[in-house]
């Protein structure tokens, strides 16, 4: 991919890049939707990414060629307000005006983009995007910028130009991640540590191949869990309790009630699940994920029939450890434990149930 990157950029600009950048999508494990609520997470980077090549240049204009989407985008770093909606440049605009606020000065680049991270799957190809984008910009510009700065820079961008209310996750994921380990995230302190994951496991994807629209839907569940932690007297429901929430059940409707028993019960499983890990107990953290995925088919409501499906059919596999949707939902991926001598022909068993099904 470093090499094809290159050569697209050789090809539409005549020269070689500056800078190459690359950063991987994201699976979910453990800990759904609660990033915005201050609560923690474990996640892994995945063996996909987007990668970014990229070259100063001397004036204003940008240029930019999609080698996945065989579009361009031409704009100007002195006019980045022009926001189209539904526009795949708004990414890289929104990054350019985060770093502006900044008071980081910017001048005109060529660039090249080229990825393998399914898009609106569920493994975060936006934050992917975004952090490709900055690294190679922070490289090229020589601004050193830590890397919670930029998972700050590329929430913002989600936040305020894309119109997604997401928390931190996926950029922690893109830039945290480790080879052999899941990534655990607490996002009242920012810490971001490795977990060692066993060996002798993996993480199947399958996909469900139905796209989403976060944006929508975001916002409703936000709003529901502000609501709930504003009704039990918490800045944010990271400090709430399983018996505050029924001590106030009848002053919550059941949509922001349902909605924050999801929340708390993932914070208890991310917990749960560290201990499992560090003893061994695979079997056992499997069965979080089939936890987790009920509570997001009948409390958070972010679940959907086909993705519902493919986790009834991983119970019907022997090879399954356990299986949950990952990520924001409502479409997307499920992502499935398994041995690793397994994977192979349970990704080719899966498939072919999930085809015969319908």
């Amino acid at each position: 991919m470093r090499e094809r990157v290159a050569q697209l950029f050789a090809e539409c600009f005549g020269a070689k890049p500056q800078v190459i950048s690359c950063a991987p999508g994201r699976i979910e494990v453990l800990g759904n939707h609660t990033d915005y609520n201050l609560g923690t997470t474990l996640s892994a980077a995945v063996d996909r990414h987007i990668w970014v090549a990229l070259r100063l240049t001397s004036g204003e204009e940008c240029r930019v060629w999609d080698g996945d989407l065989q579009k361009e985008a031409c704009f100007s770093v002195t006019r980045l307000s022009d926001f189209q909606k539904g526009d795949w440049a708004n990414y890289i605009k929104g990054i350019l005006v985060a770093l502006q606020e900044r008071g980081i000065p910017l001048s005109g680049f060529d660039m090249a983009i080229l990825g393998d991270v399914p898009m609106s799957a569920g493994m975060s190809s936006s934050a992917a995007f975004e952090m490709s984008v900055l690294l190679a910009l922070d490289k090229a510009l020589g601004t050193n910028l830590d890397w919670l700065t930029m998972a700050k820079l590329g929430q913002r961008c989600e936040n305020e130009v894309i119109g997604a209310q997401t928390g931190l996750l996926d950029q922690f994921s893109s830039l945290r991640g480790r080879k052999d380990a899941l990534v655990y995230s607490d996002f009242r302190s920012m810490e971001c540590k490795p977990v060692p994951m066993p060996a002798g496991y993996a993480f199947v994807v399958v996909n469900s191949m139905v796209k989403h629209n976060l944006a929508n839907e975001y916002t409703d569940r936000r709003r529901c869990c502000e609501a709930a932690a504003r009704e039990l007297g918490v800045a944010s429901l990271r400090e709430a309790r399983h018996h505050q929430l029924f001590v106030h059940r009848n002053h919550l409707d059941d949509h922001a009630f349902a909605c924050a028993a999801h929340v708390l019960g993932e914070i208890a499983r991310v917990e749960e699940g560290i201990a499992l890990l560090r003893a061994g107990e695979m079997r056992a953290f499997g069965r979080l994920l089939w936890e987790s995925h009920e509570s997001s088919r009948e409390l958070f409501r972010n679940s959907c029939a086909e993705l519902d499906r493919i986790v009834d059919l991983s119970r019907k596999n022997p090879a399954c450890l356990g299986a949950r949707l990952s990520g924001g939902g409502f479409g997307g991926i499920t992502i499935h434990l398994v041995e690793e001598k397994d994977a192979v022909r349970y990704a080719e068993e899966m498939t072919d149930a999930v085809v015969a099904a319908g």
